[in-house]
């Protein structure tokens, strides 16, 4: 089985999948890392220089090369939803489970706070977290086959809830 962690940026994909991983002895899989890898410069960088387009036609590609691997978790960036071919390569594996991690706006500002990670618009944060999430609410909740709000809880608990609608 691969479990795919999906959400907006600060729902707690990274630290989740990392404590997720090692509990169930699984390969990590960061979409961002193989991005940074694919192509040889920092996110920042990349979108800088060739725009959030050449970024999402790589994260596609990497996509579409994970989803082939077994007993992984996928760590995937918070726009994976905006090409629904990312969903669909991540479920062509039947196993693959995909988890949508959500977190209250506010919360979300909290945590991404100071983050070096571009902005997808010229809002504020809150209102930039508001925009980005009205356009992509419906396409996560489409893709989850679990949903977990990770505002109150520790990365524990949320393994743990994980773990147990995964019969894991």
């Amino acid at each position: 089985m691969n479990i795919a962690l999906i959400g907006y940026r600060g729902t707690g994909k990274t630290t989740v999948s990392k404590l997720l991983a090692d509990e169930l002895g699984y390969k990590l899989l960061s979409t961002d890392a193989l991005i940074v890898e694919h192509a040889n410069m920092g996110i920042s960088e990349l979108v800088k220089k060739s725009g959030w387009e050449k970024f999402r036609a790589i994260e596609k590609e990497v996509i579409s090369e994970i989803a082939e691997f077994d007993d992984c978790v996928f760590d995937c960036g918070g726009g994976i939803v905006e090409d629904w071919e990312n969903i669909a390569a991540l479920k062509k594996n039947k196993t693959t489970k995909i988890i949508l991690l959500t977190a209250n706006i506010n919360i979300i500002a909290e945590r991404i706070q100071g983050s070096d990670r571009p902005s997808l618009t010229s809002k504020s944060i809150v209102n930039e977290i508001e925009e980005v999430l009205n356009k992509r609410r419906k396409l996560y909740e489409k893709a989850a086959d679990v949903k977990i709000d990770t505002s109150k809880l520790t990365v524990q608990e949320i393994v743990k809830k994980i773990r147990k609608q995964l019969r894991l």
